[in-house]
């Protein structure tokens, strides 16, 4: 079975080829800079830690799987061990202020180590990955008191944080939660109910969890108007920071899953447990949107990770794999076989898993960034990264997660019968990556976001401010003779970007069901937009490079190649999202239910 390796070249070409990162880095406010050395020493050493920590425990970790009992819950052999080096390295601070412990450097910083932890063990990513959330959350909206007490521990890691959201018959749909918040005289909440689905809801890998609970007081509003945030800790905290008695919140199971069983997906009960509200009252539902938004770029990240290792595995499966021969001659005359990476049908397999990695790696990238400059940067900047970031998370957490799923099934694929048991790893990363296009709102849900809320919510505006820029450089690059097959579509695919937005908007004013129609097929039709945009780009640049006749020839040429198979074997799908979405919603919603299954 081939162990993960830390894809530094690739990550360097995006940051520093494509993105410029040292100019971005420069040109942000940060507490401390981060300079080109400073990101080169940190991925250099995540890379070490993820390879020789991590990865040689994924399998061993699938294997085992968390244990409960009334007592708690025990993590894997290895996994707790993996975890206090995580926290001697000082890596969970690496984004957070100075003022409460963290070195204060951008957040991208953060999310291109997530991407090589991820990779090589999601399962163990869990456990500090909400915490990270958590400390957004409470440095937005907690009080001062709140901050000095938990967002020291959580940014040096030993206490980890959760987001308890969804209640048994509740699911995604939070408006009908039924915990309650009863007021105590302190000021405190007697919080009562029961969560499920809740990520390292419960662990021995930390002091204390940190729960962010929602909840209605007495006398809410229904629905999501009636929703509060609350601090809920498995642990009391004593007025000089010490740990008092456990709080009435216990883990009455963890769920039996089809994947990342070495992350512990608890059923957490709250018998009148204290909370401590975040901000007022019914307000909830907003400030998890600042943790459910970094958990859905996270959870995009999944889509990249999965990709990555099922692409790395099946490359070199298929460079020693002999079987049959190639149609056009032997190209292993000495051998019984060819090697199966010589045939055009697991060519097109691989090379459809690299245009998913290096395109998803370089929207991602790009779009980590804007959080930069919603932090750091000008008033401008600001602006102009707050609308990319509300449209292009949804399509982000559902495209990157639903080609990094096709991308996994096609490393399966490409070992044939020998993916499908265990023994060289494949089917793990598809069992751990399945869930991604679930959790964190699922893919139909993040497409009426998408299309509903952030498109035709605005009256169209942030959408047409996202197609300027494509237009833009479009125009700027249409006379380059090198990228005119490249351009040219890219236009034309911007051009009725727009079209369908208008079109499913005039459907949607004589029935509402044409949105939830082509919502799916919208957000998956804008994903190929954006990732050609971004090949075109990694294109360009590589030409650049190859004309020049500056660095590895053999890397660049790649790329060139990588962008047009895309175009030209990936991007047609768009035809079909396009004539989907124009069929409109009598297809989908004449059947009647009766009639759905009559077997």
């Amino acid at each position: 079975m081939s162990a993960y390796k830390a894809p530094l070249r690739d990550m360097q070409f995006v940051l520093k080829e494509l993105l410029d990162c040292d100019a971005h880095y420069a040109s942000l406010a940060s507490p401390e800079p981060l300079t080109p050395d400073l990101l080169d020493a940190v991925l250099d050493n995540v890379s070490k830690f993820a390879e020789e920590v991590l990865d040689p425990i994924n399998r061993s970790g699938d294997e085992e799987g968390c244990t409960w009992s009334a007592e708690g819950v025990a993590t894997p052999a290895g996994f707790k061990e993996a975890y206090q080096q995580y926290v001697e390295g000082g890596w969970p601070g690496l984004a957070a202020s100075p003022e409460f412990g963290g070195q204060g450097l951008p957040a991208s910083i953060s999310f291109f180590m997530d991407e090589m932890v991820g990779t090589a063990n999601w399962s163990w990513s869990m456990y500090p990955g909400l915490s990270k959330a958590s400390v957004e959350l409470l440095s937005e909206q907690g009080t001062d008191q709140q901050k000095n007490t938990y967002l020291p521990r959580l940014i040096e890691g030993s206490w980890t944080g959760t987001m308890c959201l969804t209640e048994p018959h509740a699911g995604s749909d939070v408006g009908i939660i039924k915990t309650k918040a009863e007021p105590n005289a302190d000021g405190s909440y007697s919080i009562t109910g029961t969560k499920i689905f809740i990520s390292a809801g419960e662990h021995d890998m930390s002091e204390n969890i940190i729960h962010m609970v929602l909840a209605r007081v007495p006398g809410a509003p229904e629905g999501t108007k009636g929703i509060s945030l609350f601090i809920v800790p498995k642990f009391l905290v004593n007025d000089d920071g010490s740990l008092g008695e456990r709080n009435g919140v216990h883990c009455g199971s963890i769920e039996h899953k089809m994947g990342i069983k070495a992350s512990a997906t608890a059923l957490l009960n709250f018998d009148s447990a204290r909370g401590y509200l975040i901000g007022v009252e019914n307000e909830g539902l907003n400030q998890m949107f600042i943790m459910m938004n970094a958990a859905r770029v996270g959870t995009a990240m999944q889509g990249l990770c999965m990709a990555e290792a099922g692409l790395q595995k099946s490359v070199d499966y298929a460079r020693e794999r002999l079987q049959m021969r190639s149609l056009t001659g032997p190209k292993n005359p000495d051998g019984p076989a060819d090697r199966i990476i010589v045939h055009p049908d697991v060519r097109r397999m691989l090379l459809t898993q690299k245009a998913f990695v290096e395109g998803n790696r370089a929207f991602l990238y790009w779009l980590i960034m804007q959080v930069d400059k919603e932090t750091y940067g000008n008033e401008e900047q600001k602006k102009e990264a707050d609308v990319a970031m509300a449209l292009l998370t949804p399509i982000a957490k559902a495209f990157v997660t639903e080609t990094g799923l096709e991308a996994a099934n096609l490393a399966l694929q490409c070992y044939g019968g020998h993916g499908y048991i265990r023994e060289h790893g494949v089917e793990q990363i598809v069992r751990d990556g399945r869930i991604a296009t679930v959790y964190e709102g699922t893919t139909g849900i993040q497409a009426l976001d998408l299309i509903g809320r952030k498109v035709l919510g605005t009256g169209g505006e942030s959408l047409r401010g996202f197609t300027r820029v494509l237009h833009k450089y479009c125009e700027q690059h249409k006379d380059n003779p090198e990228m005119a097959g490249m351009i040219g579509r890219l236009a034309e695919l911007n051009k009725e970007w727009g079209e369908l937005t208008m079109e499913i908007g005039a459907g949607a004013m004589k029935n509402a069901d044409e949105v939830g129609a082509a919502s799916v097929d919208y957000l998956m039709y804008s994903g190929y937009v954006l990732l050609a945009w971004f090949w075109a780009q990694m294109a360009q640049l590589a030409q650049r490079k190859l004309a020049a006749g500056e660095g590895d020839a053999n890397f660049y040429t790649a790329k060139v190649q990588t962008a047009r198979f895309y175009y030209e074997r990936i991007l047609p799908r768009t035809l079909a999202h396009a004539a989907a979405m124009r069929a409109g919603a009598e297809s989908t919603m004449a059947i009647s239910e009766e009639n759905m299954y009559l077997g």
